[in-house]
């Protein structure tokens, strides 16, 4: 008897990469419709989805973004949530958490029942689940650049300093044309780029306003 094997695709999950221009979409958000190109050009945007309404990981997390939107705020970011749950259950779940624990979740959270934008961003990763999306962040600059993402399982909350640590060193990286070394938080020396030629190593080798490890390693103060 011949053997036969099943060559259908499987299904396929696209997941943007870092330096990849954000996808652009049109979504239903506890805030009105929105699209995502429409955004103000200068601001940063932290988009993250969360497993499901009513749930008690996904309630802390959102809590967490909702009680520190000040600080993303301050550094020119807007919130953007997402998951896979109705409008209506949305509505439902801001206002019992905020009954409940006077935290407000006062920015849009896309209602993704089609899972459309899920889907666009890789957020639906079928090992995990198929039905619901994972745990991810994704940094969005004003150029609308992903420049980083963040996973995490669905039984595994975020950890808020860290995304706003990886924010503000990648704002401030951008600003100054530097590297940040590992545990880098505001205040820390920064990591000088390593010299290209010849003639930039003698100037690294004589320059007083830095510190060097080595030739290759330097660091300052910005």
């Amino acid at each position: 008897m011949e053997t036969t094997y099943d060559t259908t695709p499987e299904k396929v999950f696209v997941m943007p990469r870092i330096g990849d221009d954000a996808p652009d979409f049109e979504a239903v958000t506890t805030k009105g419709n929105i699209k995502l190109s429409d955004f103000a050009k200068d601001k940063w945007i932290i988009m993250f989805s969360h497993p499901a309404d009513f749930t008690p990981v996904c309630t802390t997390e959102m809590s967490g973004f909702a009680t520190r939107k000040s600080e993303f705020e301050a550094l020119n970011t807007e919130l953007l949530g997402l998951s896979i749950d109705s409008i209506h259950a949305h509505l439902g779940w801001v206002q019992n958490v905020r009954q409940n624990t006077g935290v407000y979740f006062d920015f849009p959270i896309i209602a993704d029942l089609d899972m459309k934008v899920s889907k666009l961003y890789g957020m639906l990763q079928p090992n995990e689940s198929e039905t619901a999306a994972v745990r991810a962040v994704f940094f969005i600059d004003p150029s609308k650049k992903i420049r980083l993402i963040m996973y995490y399982p669905l039984n595994v909350g975020r950890n808020m300093d860290e995304i706003l640590r990886a924010l503000e060193a990648l704002q401030t990286s951008d600003q100054h044309k530097v590297a940040m070394p590992l545990d880098w938080k505001k205040g820390d020396k920064v990591i000088v780029p390593p010299p290209k030629t010849l003639e930039e190593m003698d100037q690294r080798l004589n320059d007083s306003s830095i510190e060097r490890v080595d030739f290759y390693l330097a660091t300052k103060d910005i």
